[in-house]
């Protein structure tokens, strides 16, 4: 920054509740670090508004100065959106405040807030709105690229709960976006990513789950691969659609229900998770058992908080990732054989391909609901991830990520994939995930709330012309 830029900086500051960093000031790298390692991204200021009104004048002042916008939610994203070389980063990271109403079942929700925040708020109502698999992942960024976890089954995505959003727009408005206000606004937001401002504040419908749900884990080797997966394909065509699911190809952590000698073994496991109980649960995942048998399983009730930990320990922060995914209609035998191909030439333990199984309450909405970029029908989401803490073992598994999702694209119903699973933010592939009628009515809607494109660090959709 210019010294003739500062005096405009001061009054920034003067004009602002909120708190703003420059290089050197406390608090900056930590406003600049984000959950992927492999980013290190240095912006010229950063804006931790106390409020709307704060990210209306970050807006203007990033106007003024002619700088490049980014905006920081929980900062999780693998390509490192929230954070922009040289120009201007709004941090939500002041704005965590949950407001609960366990009666009228509803949770408002700052736009900085993390989904291990707002599950502990709702929980202490035996409450629950769909979040991701993630505790420390943003509810911002999930929520506004759809958003699915282990309550999808029962409840759908994130965004089909959202009820509505404060919004500051590019031009310094604040608006409320709901089904009454702003109807086309919140068609975007939901499903249509960070393109069109910066969400302040969300609202949620909320439902009753837990404190007590339960979860199966089923542990196969690679040389059980091909088995496995057909049988894990027929337990989905059987499994009530309230059932959460997860199927993963990695290595066995070193948690206390992993029996030590298969510890770090490679291969693939089949998670379901229930919410109506314990017996209700046994019966769902009989069919589990009935095909190969697990090197180990395990089952048992468990915190509704802790279920949603559960993935934690293998997306820490500040490792290196990087990742690539598609749309599948299910476990076909070509897509089987591709999978069962590629899993064992990962080189870091940590590398690993979860695929969650959309089903239930995911598939009731029509495709055109929500701006969300995938079919509304049964299907599997598949996410190839390369993770790793040292630059060697991740710079083989990027190759890997690449070949294997190369692969698997002949066979998926959509090769883009999850917007919010994408590193590389290629304009064709983000057109490919909406679809051309999605995209192309997500960009008249960009045209009217974002004529100039100022929100572009993300799965960007051009305003039409």
């Amino acid at each position: 920054m210019t010294s003739t830029a500062e005096p405009t900086l001061e009054s920034l500051r003067a004009r602002l509740s909120g708190t703003v960093l420059t290089a050197g000031a406390p608090g900056y790298d930590a406003a600049r670090s984000v959950w992927n390692g492999e980013i290190d991204r240095r912006p010229a200021v950063v804006v931790r508004p106390a409020g709307a009104a704060d990210v209306a004048e970050a807006l203007a002042y990033a106007r003024e100065a002619a700088l490049d916008l980014s905006v920081r939610g929980g900062g999780h994203n693998f390509g490192g959106a929230a954070v922009v070389d040289g120009g201007l980063c709004i941090d939500l990271s002041s704005l965590q405040a949950i407001s609960v109403d366990p009666v009228g079942r509803t949770a408002r929700v700052g736009g900085g807030a993390t989904w291990a925040q707002l599950d502990a708020a709702t929980q202490e109502h035996a409450l629950a709105v769909p979040g991701g698999t993630v505790s420390h992942t943003g509810v911002g960024g999930l929520t506004l690229g759809g958003g699915f976890g282990w309550l999808t089954g029962k409840h759908g995505l994130s965004c089909d709960n959202l009820l509505s959003a404060e919004v500051v727009t590019a031009d310094g408005q604040i608006l409320r976006a709901s089904a009454d206000e702003n109807p086309d606004l919140f068609w975007a937001l939901r499903g249509g990513g960070g393109n069109f401002g910066v969400v302040t504040e969300f609202e949620f419908r909320l439902h009753p789950v837990g404190p007590i749900v339960h979860l199966a884990m089923f542990f196969w080797g690679l040389e059980d691969g091909p088995a496995a997966l057909r049988q894990a394909r027929d337990v989905l065509e059987t499994l009530p659609g309230e059932m959460g699911v997860l199927l993963a190809g990695l290595n066995a952590p070193p948690a206390p229900f992993v029996p030590e000698a298969h510890h770090f073994q490679p291969g693939y496991a089949l998670l379901i998770a229930g919410f109506e109980g314990a017996d209700h649960h046994a019966e769902a995942i009989r069919g589990a058992r009935s095909g190969p048998a697990p090197l180990f399983e395990f089952v048992s009730p468990i915190p509704y908080v802790e279920l949603q930990k559960l993935i934690d320990d293998a997306a820490p922060w500040g490792i290196l990732g990087y990742e690539k995914a598609a749309f599948a209609d299910g476990f076909t035998d070509e897509v089987i054989d591709v999978i069962t191909e590629f899993l064992p030439r990962k080189t870091s333990p940590m590398s690993i391909m979860p695929v969650f199984s959309m089903h239930g309450a995911f598939t009731e909405p029509d495709d055109d609901a929500t701006a969300f970029g995938g079919a509304r029908r049964k299907s599997l989401a598949v996410n190839i991830a390369a993770i790793a803490p040292e630059p060697e073992p991740y710079a083989a598994d990027r190759a890997w990520v690449r070949e294997f999702w190369a692969a698997l694209v002949p066979h998926a119903s959509n090769s883009a994939g999850y917007v919010n699973f994408m590193n590389e933010y290629e304009e064709d592939r983000v057109r490919t995930s909406y679809g051309a009628a999605k995209y192309a009515r997500l960009a008249r809607i960009k045209a009217q709330y974002d004529p100039r494109n100022v929100f572009h660090h993300n799965a960007n959709i051009p305003p039409a012309k």
